[in-house]
């Protein structure tokens, strides 16, 4: 159970880094098409050829896996990923990255909500009150105390709320299906699923059109280690061992990461209310694991 909960912690971590690195691609002028294609292409690179190597390892090849899931419904599953960075690097365009962080956050309890609905699962007590803290401490930690309201666009709402259901719906299939591959099997399947659909949207012109020669090779690079790899890589481990509705509360630790960074690398100036809110998300991960913490895990 640890483990889980720490592969799931990490990875939401590793979500938090990379939107400071998003931004700075922004900056460099790269479009909403440069940014999620690079990441899915250089993403679903990486983990073939990791994968690749892994399966030719005698461990890898002593296994015996039997293989329930099609390979297609895993690259179909994978959409959502896709998905989760579509809507939300547009919502990030249209509203105050504060906003945007808010409504994003919103996979918390919609994780659970599906989970209820579909599986009839009920979260328990203390699972309960770590999803209250968490969205009281998101409203603090995201300054949306502070912003104004006037600047707010009706579609980018629209966006911020479709990455949420995105990132729920990733959360939930990553946790019900697939589970008897390998999980860097897992994630290639799922990563080239939401490559096919970025390409789809957006023709990859940056293979062709020069941008790679410029920053686009590094910044697609970083994006696709921290948004595309290690993320649905640990939450493919981890995920299944400890539940959706652990898992949803556990990637709350996006939040903190991303304002960290903004403080830290971006020079963003944030105010003490805002880390009061990170204080309170952080003792909400800490509430409903302490059992397992105290156990040491397994």
């Amino acid at each position: 159970m640890l483990k889980g909960i720490l592969l799931v912690f990490f990875g939401a971590c590793s979500f938090g880094i990379l939107s400071t690195f998003v931004k700075l691609a922004y900056h460099d002028g790269y479009t909403l098409g440069d940014v999620t294609g690079a990441q899915a292409f250089f993403g679903a690179v990486i983990l073939w050829v990791l994968f690749f190597f892994q399966s030719r390892t005698s461990s890898y090849k002593a296994k015996e896996i039997k293989l329930i899931t099609p390979r297609w419904k895993m690259v179909l599953a994978g959409t959502c990923t896709g998905l989760v960075s579509i809507f939300y690097y547009q919502c990030v365009k249209l509203v105050p990255n504060s906003v945007a962080i808010i409504l994003l956050m919103q996979f918390i309890w919609m994780s659970i909500l599906l989970e209820f609905i579909i599986y009839k699962k009920k979260p328990t007590g203390l699972q309960f009150l770590a999803i209250l803290l968490v969205l009281g401490g998101t409203i603090l930690a995201s300054g949306m105390v502070e912003a104004t309201i006037s600047s707010l666009s009706l579609k980018g709402i629209g966006f911020g709320l479709l990455a949420a259901i995105s990132y729920a719906g990733f959360l939930m299939l990553s946790g019900k299906i697939g589970n008897e591959y390998p999980a860097l099997q897992k994630s290639a399947l799922m990563i080239t699923g939401a490559c096919i659909l970025i390409f789809i949207l957006f023709p990859p012109m940056f293979l062709y059109n020069g941008a790679l020669s410029g920053s686009l090779l590094k910044w697609g690079l970083i994006i696709a280690v921290f948004g595309t790899v290690i993320p649905p890589l640990f939450y493919a481990e981890g995920v299944p061992r400890i539940g959706t509705a652990l898992s949803s509360i556990l990637s709350a630790a996006e939040l903190p990461v991303a304002v960290m960074m903004a403080g830290f690398v971006l020079q963003e100036q944030v105010s003490f209310l805002r880390w009061i809110g990170v204080c309170v998300i952080l003792s909400a991960m800490v509430i409903p694991n302490l059992k397992y913490l105290r156990k040491g895990g397994r």
